[in-house]
């Protein structure tokens, strides 16, 4: 997939879940008002929240996708992964408001007798979340996008805080009023544990965290197949964005050419970016494989 083909896929998912993320929050808000559910209008205050963070995505893929320049050689794809921790902040700043409500009301006794309106709000928002979350999940996974996983993982939350939210609503519109307030509780745990496996993932991914050790196997094993290349002495890999900027230290023939080397290292390259189009950057550096060397860094 070529790069702007990867940006177009990723905008075009976000897009779709800006706008249904519109027409619902809208429906939870009406129905959660008018049909007297605090755990329903609290969902739509919540989906409120996720236009922000929406926002703030769709903001950081139109930068993420410009290509590298002389003030930024590695791209801008980190973009992607501020944009992960502001969606991160939203997602928890949406729960403390919401559990926040529900203690108000369970503290006040006003228990809300809801309306089968805000029931069937609550069981629509299931169905159309849960869909947006396994297409976006989908396509995040492929494209190993930060943005579009922080999304699909918003997109996660929703639905199951509405099941919570289902049933609260239907334990009050069948006369136990607690369970509303109780339901908006709930669902407001649920939000926390989903802010903090989404800032994690992009912490993880700002900080220059390794890859998963499977794919730097992968690319170990394939550099090593190449004619040439006698041992991989060392390999780094860290994210930005959708791409992976690769650091490879190959053991080779000292007494090769600086032409042949450069050779097999330009042919241990391309094997790389055609196995892993979600790696952006291959760094080499060759080693003389007949001499124990140390590595020099400050770092």
């Amino acid at each position: 997939m070529q790069r702007q083909d990867r940006f177009t896929s990723a905008e075009r998912v976000i897009r779709a879940g800006f706008w249904i993320n519109a027409a619902l929050m809208l429906i939870k808000l009406s129905c959660g008002y008018f049909g007297g559910s605090e755990a329903v209008f609290a969902d739509g205050v919540e989906s409120a929240s996720d236009f922000i963070a929406i926002s703030s995505t769709m903001i950081a893929l139109r930068i993420g996708r410009r290509p590298l320049d002389g003030t930024h050689p590695y791209g801008h794809g980190r973009a992607e992964s501020i944009s992960a921790i502001v969606v991160s902040l939203i997602i928890l700043l949406s729960g403390f408001g919401i559990l926040a409500q529900a203690m108000f009301t369970i503290k006040s006794g006003n228990l809300p007798r809801p309306e089968l309106i805000a029931v069937i709000a609550a069981v629509l928002t299931i169905v159309v979340k849960e869909c947006l979350y396994r297409f976006s999940q989908r396509v995040g996974a492929r494209l190993e996008s930060p943005a579009v996983l922080a999304i699909a993982k918003d997109h996660r939350k929703d639905a199951l805080t509405s099941v919570a939210t289902l049933a609260g609503v239907v334990g009050a519109y069948f006369g136990i009023g607690i369970m509303d307030p109780l339901a908006a509780a709930l669902t407001a745990i649920f939000i926390f544990v989903i802010a903090y496996q989404t800032f994690q993932g992009a912490a993880h991914d700002l900080m220059d965290g390794r890859p998963p050790e499977k794919l730097i196997g992968e690319i170990r094993a394939l550099a090593e197949q190449y004619e040439g290349v006698e041992h991989v002495h060392d390999i780094r890999a860290r994210r930005t964005g959708q791409f992976l900027i690769v650091d490879l230290k190959l053991d080779m023939d000292p007494d090769m050419t600086v032409r042949q080397s450069h050779h097999i290292s330009t042919q241990v390259k391309k094997g790389i970016f055609r196995m892993f189009p979600n790696v952006g950057e291959v760094m080499i550096h060759i080693n003389p494989h007949d001499e124990k060397h140390t590595d020099l860094t400050r770092l």
